[in-house]
C-alpha cells in the first residue's frame, strides 16, 4: 500500500509551531456561577467548601468561591446551540455537526491539508496557572500548532493533529493553558 496520502498533510506538518489564532479571543458562553459549580460537584458529591462556602473562600485568600479545575473546559467554550439554528444538519450515522468550535473551520488551515470532513477528540492537557471564581468570564486565546501526524486507523485516513491555546479570565490573566489532541480524517477511506 502506498503511502501517498500522508504527502497530501505535509504541508501542515511545515506550519508545525504556528499560531493561527491571531488576534482573535473565543468567548465562554457564561461567566463561572454559583449554580454550576453545584451541578458540577453534586454528582461527584465534592465536599470542599472551597467550592461552595464564601466565607471559606475569603478565609484562604480568594475573592469568591472557587470553581474546580476540572470544571474550567466547560466555561472557556461558546454556545453550540442558538435559537433558530441547527446543530445537526443529517441524520446519517457519521453526521458531523454543522459548526463546531472544536472542528478546523478556519480557511488558513484547511488550505493546509487533504479535505477531512470527520473528527474526533483524542486526548487534552491542561496547565492551570491561577484559580478561577464566581463572577470570572473565560475566553480562549491563540491556536498554536503544536504537531500533527499523520495514520491510517481503523475508521479513516487522517493526523493526529495537537493545538494549543491560552485560557484568559475577564481581567487578561492568563488562567490555563489548554492542549487539545484531534483525530482529523475523512470517514471510511
Amino acid at each position: 500500500m502506498s503511502d501517498d496520502w500522508k504527502q497530501a498533510w505535509q504541508p501542515l506538518i511545515d506550519a508545525v509551531g504556528t499560531d493561527f489564532g491571531g488576534t482573535a479571543e473565543i468567548w465562554g458562553a457564561d461567566e463561572v456561577e454559583r449554580s454550576t459549580i453545584r451541578r458540577f460537584l453534586e454528582p461527584l458529591e465534592f465536599d470542599c467548601p472551597l467550592h461552595y462556602d464564601k466565607a471559606t473562600a475569603l478565609s484562604y485568600g480568594y475573592s469568591d468561591i472557587v470553581a474546580p479545575y476540572s470544571s474550567m473546559l466547560s466555561y472557556t467554550l461558546p454556545a453550540m446551540w442558538q435559537p433558530g439554528q441547527h446543530i445537526w444538519t443529517s441524520a446519517e450515522r457519521d453526521a458531523q455537526p454543522a459548526h463546531s468550535h472544536v472542528a478546523m473551520s478556519d480557511n488558513a488551515v484547511q488550505k493546509l491539508m487533504p479535505p477531512s470532513p470527520g473528527f474526533f477528540a483524542t486526548d487534552i492537557e491542561i496547565d492551570y496557572l491561577q484559580p478561577v471564581v464566581v463572577g470570572d468570564r473565560l475566553r480562549m486565546k491563540g491556536r498554536k500548532l503544536v504537531s500533527c501526524v499523520p495514520k491510517e486507523t481503523s475508521v479513516g485516513r487522517g493526523a493526529f493533529v495537537t493545538w494549543q491555546s491560552e485560557v484568559l479570565n475577564q481581567h487578561g490573566a492568563v488562567v490555563a493553558l489548554y492542549r487539545m489532541g484531534l483525530y482529523l480524517m475523512r470517514p471510511g477511506m
